[in-house]
């Protein structure tokens, strides 16, 4: 365990990592099932997909369930396809989302932002007294993961504690403490502490929980009610949960076995929230469709930064292929070639992955129930991208 952790390996309890075109799982095999089916529907091409995914994958990362909605611009009802080893995994199950939370604790502050309450290029010292080194450090820079703040969820002294026991109870300020005040250069640098001081500004300017402005500001409004923030969650929340399975070779200890439901308060506004993929899709559909913000803070969580120079950009090519706004993502589709917004979230057992299409305005969500060595979800998303593309459920565009 000391050994892995002392190695840095970049899959150690990460919250999310940003997917960044990682095909590993490339679109050979998925091409091949299109080919020998030519005369079947979306729906059936689509649940082969799936299959084929699910048979490639589930002995090694120890998936057992893969989760697929397809969301229209128009008034078309929603496609969802699931597959599944054992029992049939319902199309309203509950999956805990990673770090698709960032973009929500993103809207939290930039609507406040726009009620006056607080600048986005306020410095972090204006709010928290508690970390000194950091207090030049702005909100912007946090959001952005520019801060130069390092990443608590790769410091071994976390490793340890979340390895020696999933289930154990964190706060917001031991999270933070982990990094100890180390600050590096000002670059591009996916960091989940970011995020948690991004929560503790929250609660100091409203004066409020996270989980309380949460839910007046997004999840009522939205009508999101299967998205919810542990402990503070439905009691049947737990059993519409598929169970959750590492299958990190570097996690030796939690390789096979199933991971709490909801002990995510090593999560927390950087990635602890737990929801269905139509919620996920209500949020997504709202996030890119600029209903939580007005303009000036919709261009600011869409103002992006490339992964590879740090530098601003104003979208994605071929290129500089990944950039990283206000918590949100653009990459490059390795099946079209287009920009699309897109985030991966990963926790210890889950996966859920949202694709959003500017172009066709189309939104894929995926979920499995493991983590894994490599990010295949993501070449997933562009095969079921393709299929779509292909078929053109929703006219030419």
């Amino acid at each position: 365990m000391k050994k892995a952790f002392g190695r840095r390996i970049p899959v150690v309890v990460v919250l999310a990592a940003l997917a960044v075109g990682a095909l590993a799982y490339s679109s050979t095999a998925q091409s091949a099932t299109a080919a020998q089916q030519p005369a079947v529907g979306l729906d059936d091409t689509l649940h082969n997909t799936l299959q084929g995914y699910l048979d490639a994958h589930r002995a090694q990362d120890r998936m057992s369930a893969v989760a697929l909605r397809v969301t229209y611009p128009d008034r078309r009802p929603a496609m969802s396809v699931n597959v599944s080893t054992g029992r049939p995994v319902p199309a309203d199950a509950l999956w805990q989302i990673g770090s698709n939370t960032k973009a929500f604790t993103s809207v939290l502050l930039l609507q406040l932002e726009a009620e006056g309450r607080l600048s986005v290029h306020d410095k972090l010292g204006k709010w928290l007294h508690g970390y000194p080194a950091w207090r030049d450090v702005t909100i912007t820079q946090l959001l952005s993961m520019t801060s130069g703040i390092p990443d608590y969820a790769q410091q071994d002294a976390f490793g340890e504690a979340i390895l020696a026991d999933p289930a154990t109870v964190f706060t917001p300020q031991r999270l933070v403490s982990f990094v100890g005040g180390q600050l590096g250069p000002k670059t591009y640098n996916y960091s989940n502490t970011n995020y948690v001081l991004a929560q503790l500004i929250i609660e100091r300017v409203t004066h409020d929980s996270y989980d309380s402005q949460l839910h007046r500001r997004v999840l009522g409004p939205l009508k999101m009610h299967d998205t919810c923030l542990p402990p503070a969650c439905p009691g049947d929340t737990a059993r519409r949960m598929p169970a959750g399975y590492s299958g990190v070779s570097a996690l030796p200890t939690l390789l096979g076995k199933p991971v709490p439901a909801l002990a995510l308060s090593w999560a927390q506004g950087a990635g602890g929230l737990v929801g269905s993929l139509p919620d996920l899709s209500t949020w997504a559909k709202a996030l890119y469709g600029g209903r939580l913000l007005p303009p000036a803070q919709q261009r600011e969580l869409q103002s992006l930064v490339s992964v590879t120079t740090s530098e601003p950009i104003r979208t994605v090519t071929q290129q500089d292929p990944v950039g990283f706004g206000l918590g949100v993502a653009q990459r490059i589709d390795t099946g079209t070639g287009r920009p699309v917004w897109a985030y991966r979230g990963e926790t210890l057992g889950f996966q859920v992955l949202h694709t959003y299409v500017p172009e066709s305005g189309i939104l894929i969500t995926l979920a499995v129930n493991s983590t894994a060595d490599q990010d295949t979800l993501t070449g997933l998303a562009d095969t079921v991208h393709r299929t779509l593309d292909t078929a053109r459920p929703y006219g030419n565009h």
